[in-house]
């Protein structure tokens, strides 16, 4: 493969041609435009005129400079996506609008329109609104540019750059602050827009009139251009006379590549680098809390003839008055009454403008900037040590945890309102913030540290980070620095919130349950059989729940057809899909970082976020959204005095029968306005029942989602949301996907007394009890019952909050994160505005039929089992069945029972594959129940067929055949070689999931008998000389199971799993009994336990974060292309145009449907779209942002035969992924016990007696793979096409298939036509296909730019090159570096591996650098000693094999090492062996998946130690909390001397003990800190060994249950103890081992271990 550039970007126009597409419905901020950057601030923290300066700006300039890599480049590969500074107002400039009597004149910085008679008349209208609020224009400025430097995209979209200069009002009296002033221009800046729209001043193709900032404090200059770019185009960044206190900076990475120029930050008080996950429920409820202000508005359209409004209304027109100003902001309707001001929020803008807008008006009315963001933005204070000594802190918390609902998601937030400048990281810390304090009063704070040139060590005081939920504030007027604790108390402290929670909050106990049935059998049948449950429910799911607390787990994905195609009635929740986070936006871990999630919820009415008052603690405490009846019942009690007066009202959903389908719609109007009332007359809490009164009735019910959904926007749209909350009683909810469809349109908890009874039920069945006495379930209680069944609800909660990266179920509330397929769009503007849905369906009448279908015509004891999971005969539909692997089986001439001593034999009489069979086989596919979007599609060919003689061979064809990335683990050895060995044959690819590969598999085989048989690979049959059983594809997964040196370098292609289909937004999952020996070495792990892997955030925090491992993964293997998975869903396609700006070259769409592993059932069925559709929106996306010719695009999830193939390439799909089917090509019989390890057929299993059923060869596969690329070119033939080239993309060969649309049983409304009628129409564009030149895609791959210079320095080094290709002497060198110098290391690793392999290399390499290294130092670093000295920012040592990597300050340095940050977050995550030492503090998530480094650290910040599988970590100094979750193994030792450790650690898993002096734990812990004083001059460890008998005391050793028997852990070793390990080697070599002497003595054992010791 040659190695080069592709082709600069194109320039296209495109927000509006994706805005405007039904391909990208939903929201713009969602689905159009998503963002992540890099950001800081430099601020002058001394008082008086010095502390403005032009150095303050200087520095900030190149401090955004150095953030370049953060950021990207537009469609032209020249425009930057955005970068801009924000600053104190440089009055030096503006010297001639300033006089005696107007100092401080408001600024703004306007964007206008380019063309003169539009702006002029533009700036006309902005005068008369100043003119009428007695704003003096004094006049405007053309801000001095030169459009000479923008790219060309940038150029065509330019505004024209003025400043208007006002003079504050003469009535504003008392405004020595000049808060009403800053309030008055910030009115007024809101009623602009309203007038230029309101005078027709919109133009079609013109930007919108943009004011960036107004304000007599701060002023913004951005734009769409590069950082290095930004004072080229702006002079007055150059004049000297800008003289600035502080300096906020941004650079922006756009996953879209149109040029728009308000979309750069900073915005008027924030410069954000993240996502705002809640972004949907946050504007909702926003909208309904602005509809609900108390005062009204008066404008010229609702005053009385004497021009009065009513008696409690603010007069918008007077923005002017102090005492106005401060009502408007904080009582009055500013959102609904768009003829007055700007709306607030509005889903068309970005998330950060929306924040930013909601922020900007909290600030105005609680007027300090710390507290608003406090309030929007939370900590996790539950529980957090941090907090023990200021119940103030949590106090606040509580209280505004009650009145407002986050804004959760990965958030680095820098904040200035002009008088305090600040910054503040979200609750999971999922962004890097360093900052460094320095002792003439400068404080630098930013995404990485380096960033500031010329800094003096020997100046800096101290060097930290921001934490998870930490804040820091600097007030611009006395320069007071504040650190977190300090800032948060001063807030906190300013209302007595703790007497305002005691006095009015009322707390829900804990859950009490009836043990009583409710209903007979007969009569819960019915009812069971009404809401529509399955026998496989209580079978499955409540006996899971019930007995286990947790959902079920199953395998195999979804092959059952979609809601609405279904011939079966199903609940309306199966036609939504959650949606979940990939690339933009990190899923969160619930399982291991549970501290930051909160299911608390609370009733009553919300008071005003704007206003701060002891009503606002007025409000019902729940701990969690799930009722019992008790709970119900104590409620609805809180409606006496006593009990807090809380009105409350039951509303029933049920209606007659007799009405028809059309008496739904009646019945929902009638409930909407049922509830409107009641709320006006009071009621607080709302409780929505289908419960039938006295037991079974014959009324009909409207299904609960549907209730609560068109409840809750009636009750907005009333006015009235915000003063009740909703409770949904219901029957039709058992399932953890029901609970979040109910919560996320609106219900505050749910009672699901059916389910209940359900599992009351279930506990008495005879089966149940006598399971439970014979063992086979846990002998519990019927409370324990419902109270598992419960906590399995309120987990998987979590999990479906954790997977768009959410932490608080209030967040999650009402937000609507969901996509429809399915629905007529009547229904989602009833009951679902806003959510996205795109293919169209069920109209109310239909579901009202659908619903009624679910009622038995008569009594029934049995419910009916419909087989929505698991096949059941004449019942639901599965296209992965018994019968069909037997057709396929049949054709490809495989016989199962070919096992063992028998295999000769009947192989001999097996006729082999036959064609006519594979037509069966193809017919039964064709034929079948309509399941997927494409059956509803057929060809629509613009020509003739052709000869199959003139269409290319299936050789060719095959070339764009993949398997799915199925792991070694998942699969048995016999599976995944064969299917590698096959994809080899036929020039494919292989993929080998996650998990690694035995390094065996790399090399050709070429000791094959004349049997078919090898020596290398005796478990296989049907083998050929020249077959390799290496995968095409190694895939790097968040576990970073099995990735090494060697692991990356002899891969052809590298893939990074963001999501999988089964359940994207959640980790990998392998069952203890599949983690055989050979599987735990491969993944250096313990045999027998259970591996998750964690979702991936713990590298990938955003988009930028994912661009660093593709640079990572291009680094150390620059001849492999890079490929990216992600899972369909809506916004997908905005999400592939950041993958292929991050580098990508490969992009994989895999439909939610896939998966063979272990996953939840919830996660299986719920979660993930059809590939159909993001496939489309991938292409299309792609396409109209001028990208597409960079990537490949891959699909895959349910494609079986030729005709899927097809339909993929005219989709836009450039390679096809077989994923079950290919499993079944080599004998899969679909058991569907693959998560059980008890495969009959050897293909699931790792149990060597089932492994030995295997049946089959690489020659079935091939044979099967053969037959569909025949079938492909059959079908091109019949298009008249030659080739599938031809065809990719080609959407406009696609039609209606109207003959499978009329077989549609359920509606007559689904229509799929629009939707692929929207993909650009390609047919004359074919260039994409091609790279730069005209060379095919597949043999071109990205290379890394300036970043990997040093990377190259080094490796091209004589003398290195040298050692290397020796393999062995020594070499010492020297090299400066700097934070844009990346994954510094990597390139030499992959020099070694490819040479020597992970271990053959015996040379010494000790290379030094000095100065500030950037991401990734050190990643995969194999056998050499790399050194900074300076400091480091995150990831370094990802990867981390052998070698070691040492981190120390510059000797000049006078901080305190020990308490100041070095390293940043995510250090030696996923490392395999190594040693490690920092002399200092590192971030979050420190040895995250640490499977064999030995690694120092002299403090961390959150979750040190999570899903570590090996090695050790000394931990020198504090730590944050969660430590240790997920720990299977490995040994941490913590310097505790203040007795935190049980505080911090997570004991789920891990135990503590003090280190016992004597012991081989001691010794194991002092010869580690003597090697980190020797490696790096530590004063903490210094000071250990100084007092190392008083110190050991305050050491403490952590470890998990796989660990309790190593010599270092138990106490009172003795001679016939095994060996121990002081020192780092990589798990597949020798390791390092030290044994028990006579006599206490310690002594190396043997030579051949003295060898291998680092020591």
């Amino acid at each position: 493969m040659s190695v080069g550039l592709l082709s600069p970007l194109k320039a296209t126009n495109t927000f509006e041609a994706m805005a405007n597409n039904i391909i990208f419905n939903g929201p713009p901020s969602q689905n159009v435009e998503r963002d992540a950057c890099g950001v800081g601030f430099v601020v002058n923290t001394n008082s008086g005129p010095s502390n403005r300066s032009n150095d303050v700006l200087t520095k900030g300039l190149a401090a955004l400079d150095c953030m370049e890599h953060r950021g990207a480049c537009g469609g032209d590969g020249e425009s930057g996506d955005g970068a801009g500074v924000m600053t104190s107002i440089p009055w030096e400039l503006f010297s001639s609008y300033k006089s005696s009597d107007c100092p401080n004149p408001g600024v703004g910085m306007i964007f206008l329109p380019q063309d003169q008679e539009k702006r002029d008349a533009v700036k006309k209208v902005i005068e008369d609104v100043c003119r009428q609020n007695e704003l003096t224009v004094l006049g405007w400025r053309e801000v001095p540019v030169d459009e000479s430097v923008l790219g060309p995209a940038a150029r065509a979209a330019v505004p024209s750059m003025w400043q208007l200069f006002v003079k504050a009002p003469k009535r504003l009296k008392d405004d020595s602050d000049r808060d009403g002033f800053e309030r008055t221009l910030y009115l007024v800046r809101r009623r602009f827009d309203v007038e230029i729209r309101r005078q027709g001043l919109v133009w079609e193709g013109v930007e919108p009139v943009y004011v960036a900032s107004f304000s007599s404090r701060t002023i913004v200059y951005k734009g769409m251009v590069q950082s290095c770019v930004l004072p080229k185009y702006y002079l007055d960044l150059q004049d000297e006379n800008f003289k600035t206190q502080f300096c906020i900076y941004h650079r922006r990475f756009s996953t879209n590549t149109n040029p728009r120029w308000p979309l750069a930050q900073p915005m008027r008080v924030l410069g954000h680098n993240g996502e705002i996950n809640t972004l949907l429920g946050n504007v909702n409820w926003m909208k309904a809390r602005e509809s609900a202000k108390g005062t009204t508005i008066a404008s010229e359209f609702d005053l009385d003839e004497e021009g009065m409004g009513s008696d409690n209304a603010c007069d918008i027109r007077d923005l002017v008055d102090a005492d106005s100003t401060k009502k408007i902001v904080e009582e009055c309707n500013t959102q609904e009454s768009e003829d007055t001001l700007e709306p607030l929020v509005d889903l068309s803008r970005s998330d950060s403008a929306n924040l930013d807008g909601v922020f900007e008006l909290m600030c105005k009315s609680r007027a300090r900037a710390p507290c608003a963001l406090m309030a929007l933005v939370p900590a996790a204070y539950k529980d957090e040590p941090s907090y023990e000594a200021n119940p103030e802190i949590v106090d606040f918390y509580k209280y505004h945890g009650g009145l407002l609902e986050a804004w959760d998601g990965p958030a680095l937030l820098m904040f200035c309102d002009g008088k305090n400048i600040g910054a503040s990281l979200d609750r999971n810390g999922l962004r890097p913030a360093r900052y460094t304090r320095t002792d003439d009063g400068m404080v630098y704070i930013m995404s990485e540290t380096g960033v500031i040139p010329g800094l003096d060590e020997a100046s800096i005081v101290e060097k930290g980070r921001l934490g998870p939920g930490q804040m820091i504030n600097v007030d611009l007027n006395t320069g007071e620095w504040k650190d977190n604790l300090k800032i948060k108390s001063e807030i906190a402290s300013a209302h007595p919130y703790g007497e305002w929670l005691k006095e009015n909050t009322k707390t829900l106990d804990e859950t009490e349950f009836t043990t009583d049935r409710e209903y007979n059998d007969l009569e819960a049948t019915f009812l069971q059989s009404s809401f529509g449950w399955s026998l496989e429910d209580i079978g499955m799911q409540i006996n899971d729940m019930a007995s286990t607390g947790k959902e079920t787990t199953y395998s195999m994905g979804d092959d059952a057809p979609m809601a609405v195609l279904s011939e079966k009635s199903h609940p309306l929740y199966n036609y939504f899909k959650q949606r979940f986070a990939q690339v933009t936006n990190p899923p969160i871990d619930p399982l291991r970082e549970g501290v930051v999630m909160s299911l608390e919820m609370t009733l009553g009415k919300k008071e005003s976020i704007y206003k701060v008052s002891s009503k606002g603690a007025r409000v019902i405490q729940l701990k969690s959204p799930v009722l019992s009846s008790i709970d119900l019942k104590k409620i609805m009690a809180m409606d006496s005095e006593e009990n807090g007066s809380f009105a409350n009202e039951k509303l029933s959903t049920r209606y007659e029968m007799s009405s028809g389908p059309d008496g739904l719609e009646a019945a929902v109007k009638k409930l909407c306005e049922d509830a409107v009332a009641s709320v006006m007359m009071g009621t607080e809490v709302l409780v929505l029942s289908d419960k039938p009164e006295g037991g079974p009735d014959d009324k009909v019910y409207i299904p609960p989602l549907l209730a609560v959904g068109a409840v809750h926007h009636a009750l907005i749209e009333a006015g009235v949301r915000m003063d009740t909350g909703i409770i949904v009683e219901t029957g039709a909810a058992w399932s953890t996907h029901q609970f979040a469809c109910l919560i996320g349109y609106g219900a505050h908890a749910v009672h699901p007394y059916m389910a209940l009874e359900t599992v009351k039920q279930w506990w008495n069945l005879d089966t149940t009890q006598k399971k439970m006495d014979a063992g086979r379930l846990p002998k519990i209680s019927v409370e324990t019952a419902q109270e598992n069944f419960k906590a399995s609800i309120e987990g998987g909660l979590l999990k479906i909050l954790s997977k768009i990266g959410i932490s608080l179920l209030s967040s999650y509330h009402g937000a609507q994160i969901f996509e429809v397929i399915g629905l007529n769009e009547s229904v989602i503007d009833l009951a679902f505005k806003g959510t996205t849905s795109r293919i169209a369906g069920m109209t109310l009448a239909e579901i009202a039929t659908e619903t009624a279908n679910m009622i038995p015509n008569e009594s029934t004891e049995k419910l009916i089992n419909y087989g929505f999971y698991k096949p059941v005969a004449r019942q639901e539909y599965h296209a992965n069945s018994g019968d069909l692997a037997k057709l396929l089986h049949k054709a490809i001439g495989l016989d199962k029972t070919a096992v063992g001593d028998k295999r000769e034999e009947k192989n001999a009489k097996n006729p082999g594959k036959n064609a006519a069979d594979y037509e069966i086989f193809k017919k039964s596919l064709n034929e079948a129940p309509l399941a997927n979007i494409r059956d509803l599609v057929d060809f629509s060919s613009d020509r003739k067929p052709i000869p199959i003689d003139d269409v290319e061979p299936i050789e060719e064809i095959m070339k764009r055949f993949c398997t799915g990335a199925m792991s070694l683990g998942a699969l048995s050895r016999e599976a995944h070689e064969t299917l590698a060995i096959a994809m080899n044959r036929i020039g494919g690819k292989s993929n080998s999931g996650e998990g690694g590969e035995d390094v065996i598999r790399s090399k050709t085989v070429d000791n094959v008998d004349e049997n078919g048989r090898s020596t290398t690979f005796p478990h296989l049959h049907g083998l050929k000389n020249g077959d390799s059983a290496n995968s095409f594809v190694h895939q790097i997964a968040s576990g970073r199971f099995g990735v090494t040196p060697e692991y990356l370098v002899t891969a052809k292609q590298l893939e990074i799993k963001m999501a999988q289909g089964a359940k994207p937004g959640e980790g990998g999952q392998l069952p203890g009994p599949k983690v055989s020996d050979y599987i735990a070495g491969l993944r250096a792990s313990k045999p027998g336990v259970t591996l998750i892997s964690p979702p991936p955030h713990h590298d990938i925090y955003s988009i930028e974060d994912l661009a660093q491992l593709i640079h990572d993964l291009h680094a150390i293997n620059e001849n492999a292309g890079v490929s990216v998975k992600l899972v369909s869903s809506i916004g997908i396609g905005t999400v592939a145009c950041g993958v292929a700006k991050a580098q990508a070259d490969v992009i994989q769409i895999s439909g939610g449907d896939g998966g063979t592993g272990a996953s939840p059932l919830s996660s299986i069925k719920h979660c993930g779209g059809p590939w159909e559709l993001g496939l489309t929106e991938a292409h299309s996306a792609l396409t109209i942002n001028g990208l597409r010719e960079r990537v490949t695009l891959r699909v895959d999830g349910g494609i079986r035969h030729g005709r899927d193939v097809v339909m993929a390439a005219l989709m836009g799909g450039e390679e096809y992924g077989f994923g079950t089917i290919a499993m079944i090509a080599e004998g899969c019989i679909m058991a569907r016990v693959c998560h059980l390890n008890t495969c009959p057929v050897g293909v699931t299993s790792q149990k060597e007696e089932l492994r030995k059923k295997f049946p089959g060869t690489p020659e079935h596969v091939v044979d099967f793979f053969e037959f569909v690329a025949m079938e492909v070119r059959e079908l091109l033939a019949h298009l008249g096409y030659t080739s599938l080239e031809d065809i990719i993309g080609r959407a406009d060969l696609l039609a209606e298939d109207k003959i499978n649309n009329k077989r549609i049983a359920k509606s007559s409304s689904v229509n799929v036509k629009p939707f692929f009628e929207s993909v650009p129409n390609v047919e004359n564009d074919r260039d994409w296909l091609y790279a730069e030149g005209g060379v095919k895609k597949d043999s071109v791959v990205h290379i890394n730019g300036f970043s990997s210079d040093l990377d190259r320095k080094v490796s091209n080094d004589v003398d290195v090159k040298r050692v290397i290709e020796a393999g062995e002497g020594v070499i010492a060198k020297t090299f400066k570096i700097k934070n844009t110098d990346r994954s510094v290391g990597a390139m030499l690793s992959g020099d070694i591996a490819r040479k020597w392999g992970n271990k053959g290399f015996k040379g010494t390499l000790d290379i030094t650098f000095e100065g500030s290294a950037g991401q990734a130092f050190g990643a995969f670093n194999l056998a050499s000693n790399l050194k900074v000295i300076g400091e480091a920012n995150d990831y370094v040592g990802k990867g981390l094999h052998s070698g070691s990597v040492v981190i120390t300050p510059p000797k000049e340095h006078k901080f305190v090492s020990a308490e100041s940050s070095i390293v940043g977050n995510a250090c030696l995550y996923g490392a395999t062996g190594g040693d490690f030492h920092a002399n200092g503090r590192a971030g979050e998530r420190f040895c995250v998946r640490n499977s064999g480094a030995f690694a120092v650290a002299e403090g961390t910040g959150d979750h040190a130690l999570e899903y570590m599988t090996g090695g050790v970590a000394v931990i020198l100094g504090s730590t944050g909390r969660n430590i240790g979750a997920g720990m299977t193994g490995g040994i941490g030792y913590f310097y505790d001397p203040e007795n935190l450790i049980d505080s911090n650690l997570n004991s789920e898993i891990v135990s503590k003990k003090s280190v016992v002096s004597g012991s081989a734990g001691e010794l194991q812990l002092l010869k580690i800190v003597e090697r980190h004083y020797e490696l790096t001059g530590s004063s903490r460890a210094k000071e250990l060994l100084d007092d190392w008998s008083n110190a050991l005391g305050a050491f403490v050793q952590v470890y998990p249950p796989s660990e309790s028997k190593s010599i270092v852990v138990v106490d009172g070793a003795t001679e016939a103890d095994p060996k121990f390990r002081l020192s780092a080697g990589s798990f597949d070599g020798d390791e390092c081992f030290l044994t028990y002497g006579d006599g206490g003595d310690w002594n190396l054992a043997t030579d051949v271990q003295t060898q291998h010791c680092a020591d």
